[in-house]
């Protein structure tokens, strides 16, 4: 079993940014991808990037260029960077965790608010 807890949202001006934070605990994987996804009302859940153990990155086309996605996996911590944030931006931001071994393997946290707004 896997735990995540996100951390990090907040209200933010648009322009400003923010730095989210997603520590796993319990029993990780050696391999595996981290995520962050967010969902805004009344839209689904979309993929906002990923990183793998071995560090590539992916980003969705609407924040490639402002976030930054990271990891230490030492500290099973993801972090996203949050950069020339827009009020579109606003949404539920929720970090996972799955393993391409293993599709038993495949965890969420309970997500965290970020709100961009003047």
């Amino acid at each position: 079993q896997v735990q995540l807890v996100e951390s990090g949202g907040g209200l933010v001006q648009p322009g400003g940014s923010l730095r989210l934070s997603c520590t796993a605990s319990g029993s990780i994987s050696s391999i595996n991808a981290m995520y962050w996804y967010r969902q805004a009302p009344g839209k689904t859940r979309e993929l906002v990037a990923a990183i793998t153990t071995g560090g590539s990155t992916n980003y969705g086309s609407s924040v490639k260029g402002r976030f930054t996605i990271s990891r230490d996996n030492a500290k099973n911590t993801v972090y996203l960077q949050m950069n020339s944030l827009k009020p579109e931006d606003t949404a539920v931001y929720y970090c996972r965790i799955n393993s391409i071994w293993d599709d038993r393997y495949d965890y969420w946290g309970q997500g965290t608010q970020v709100t961009v707004s003047s």
